[in-house]
C-alpha cells in the first residue's frame, strides 16, 4: 500500500456544441466528464474546463491553450465526432497533433459497436501534444461513460491512459480499480493504494 500522496492532475475537459454553447439547452459533456473521472481516479484533478461552439479554427485554439498554457496533462473532448458537416472535432484535433494515436479511437467504436450499429459512424480520435494525451469522446453522457470505462466484453479506454500519461512525462495517474483498472507493466507500476 502508497501512503504517499497521489500526484495532482490538470485535466482539460471540452465540450463542443453549438447549442449548448449558445444556450439553447444545458451541456451535459463538462458534468459527465467531471463525475467520472472524480470517481475513476485517487488523484487530485484540477478541472479546466471550456464549452465551445462547432468552429474548427477554435476547436484546435482551445486544444492549444489547453495544452501549451493552462499545461493540463490530458486534454478530453466531447461532441463533433460524428459524419455531419459541423461535425470537425476530429480535424481541428490532428491540425493541433504531434503524433496521432489510433489505437484510442479503434477501441471506443469496438466498444460503442456493443450497443448501438451506428458506432461505426463515430470518427473519433486521439492525439500527444508536446507532453499532453488529447482524445475525442462520444457526445452523449452515457457514451462517454461506455468508452471509458468499457464492459464485459471490451476494456474501456481509460485503462491504458494512465500508462501513456507516464511515457510522455505527465504525473503518475492512480485509478479506483472498482471503476476502472489502470494497466500497466510490472516495471511501470508503484505500490497498490489501499
Amino acid at each position: 500500500m502508497s501512503d504517499s500522496v497521489p500526484e495532482t492532475i490538470r485535466i482539460g475537459i471540452v465540450s463542443i456544441s453549438d447549442r449548448a454553447s449558445t444556450g439553447v439547452y444545458e451541456d451535459k459533456g463538462l458534468p459527465a466528464l467531471k463525475d467520472w473521472l472524480t470517481s475513476a481516479l485517487h488523484n487530485a484533478i484540477e478541472f479546466v474546463p471550456r464549452l465551445i461552439p462547432d468552429e474548427q479554427a477554435g476547436i484546435s485554439q482551445a486544444l492549444i491553450d489547453l495544452v501549451d498554457t493552462e499545461h493540463c496533462d490530458l486534454v478530453l473532448t466531447t461532441g463533433g465526432t460524428g459524419p455531419a458537416p459541423r461535425d470537425v472535432t476530429p480535424e481541428a484535433t490532428l491540425a493541433v497533433a504531434d503524433r496521432v494515436m489510433p489505437g484510442f479511437g479503434e477501441q471506443m467504436r469496438q466498444i460503442s459497436l456493443h450497443f448501438v450499429p451506428t458506432a461505426i459512424l463515430s470518427r473519433q480520435v486521439a492525439v500527444i501534444r508536446s507532453k499532453a494525451l488529447i482524445i475525442n469522446l462520444p457526445g452523449q453522457p452515457k457514451a462517454i461513460a461506455e468508452t471509458l470505462a468499457g464492459h464485459e466484453k471490451a476494456s474501456g479506454i481509460f485503462a491504458a491512459v494512465p500508462y501513456c500519461i507516464d511515457l510522455i512525462g505527465g504525473p503518475y495517474l492512480e485509478t479506483r480499480d472498482e471503476v476502472c483498472k489502470a494497466f500497466r507493466p510490472k516495471s511501470a507500476q508503484r505500490p497498490a493504494r489501499a
